[in-house]
């Protein structure tokens, strides 16, 4: 039987990766996890795991071999608050715990398929998987580039080319905007979709930024995966063990945040049995507010990221994703039925 870990498993990407894998008839997994937060147990509630390791016991028994022969590790647990400021918790979290994972990987035979971010792409305008393009603007990003740069360097040249050389299968997912069910424990981390579904229940309009760096009012853009996609890429790449690399993991097509927000107008809409709207008639009715730019974000923020698929879809991986519409119509009809 197969054997596989998931850390970070309760959290938004880790435990959809476990119903992906149930769906394949996998469920010899161990949860990695820190369930402090303890209403994240909901995210596993229903799906099929083997045992539940607390994250802060797990690394050092699985670099002793406690777990017998495991066949991958999916690394998704980290400090994901790109508004952590303290760096040495970051560090701590994101990168040394990384390494150590992947030195026990090393040891015991184990492919390593990991989430990076487009995070460090930071104030770049160009999107690709190249050390000059990668210019983080928060000390998550580092973290995260950090370990990249390390994997670079342990993996060899063969890394560089997608293929698996003497470390075995060693896979980087450079994750963009997702979104999608099972991240309502994030807090103001979640996705700008959760966030709008909540505030149409609760004032009847969705919120947006203003203008901000050279955008009109929510014209800022990003490149927004539904997480049913980043799943299915996972998987691709679990099915291919012969391909290694740091890759891009969106849609490659970079939408405004004023598509998000009358995707979600209109699917609340629908459910209520109303007929959609174009944006121009959602915002001259109302229910789109802009809001102020924060200061906070002033000079962190990315407002505007695409994916290049170059080199994803090199390898042979010809996934089709989902755009904002879709995505955010099947994700708003996901919460409506929760609530």
């Amino acid at each position: 039987m197969t054997r596989i870990v998931v850390t970070g498993a309760a959290g938004f990407i880790g435990s959809n990766l476990i119903k992906g894998l149930n769906a394949r008839g996998f469920d010899d997994i161990i949860a990695v996890d820190d369930l402090t937060q303890g209403d994240k147990f909901r995210n596993l509630a229903d799906l099929q795991i083997a045992d539940y390791v607390d994250a802060g016991v797990f690394y050092d028994m699985f670099a002793h071999g406690a777990f017998g022969q495991i066949e991958a590790v999916f690394h998704e647990g980290a400090c994901s608050d790109t508004m952590e400021s303290n760096g040495k918790y970051m560090m701590d979290n994101n990168y040394v715990t990384s390494v150590s994972l992947f030195q026990a990987c090393q040891k015991r035979g184990a492919r390593l398929l990991y989430a990076s971010s487009a995070a460090t792409y930071g104030g770049s305008n160009t999107f690709r998987e190249e050390p000059a393009f990668e210019r983080p603007l928060n000390v998550y990003g580092y973290s995260k580039l950090l370990f990249d740069q390390r994997m670079r360097r342990e993996c060899g040249v063969d890394f560089q080319r997608s293929i698996v050389g003497k470390t075995g299968q060693v896979v980087g997912f450079r994750y963009f905007n997702v979104y999608g069910p099972h991240e309502q424990h994030k807090g103001r981390m979640a996705s700008v979709a959760f966030h709008q579904f909540k505030q149409f229940q609760l004032e009847g309009k969705v919120k947006l930024f203003g203008d901000y760096g050279g955008y009109a009012p929510g014209a800022q853009m990003r490149d927004f995966v539904f997480i049913d996609d980043v799943v299915a890429v996972n998987l691709w790449f679990f099915d291919h063990p012969g391909v290694s690399g740091i890759f891009n993991l969106g849609t490659g097509r970079a939408q405004p945040f004023n598509d998000v927000a009358s995707s979600v107008v209109n699917a609340m809409r629908a459910i209520q049995g109303e007929a959609a709207l174009p944006l121009e008639a959602i915002a001259a009715a109302g229910l789109i507010e802009y809001v102020p730019f924060p200061d906070a974000l002033r000079g962190k923020y990315q407002c505007y990221t695409q994916a290049d698929l170059t080199a994803l879809r090199a390898t042979g991986c010809d996934h089709s994703f989902a755009d904002v519409q879709s995505g955010v119509s099947k994700y708003v009809q996901w919460m409506a039925s929760q609530a």
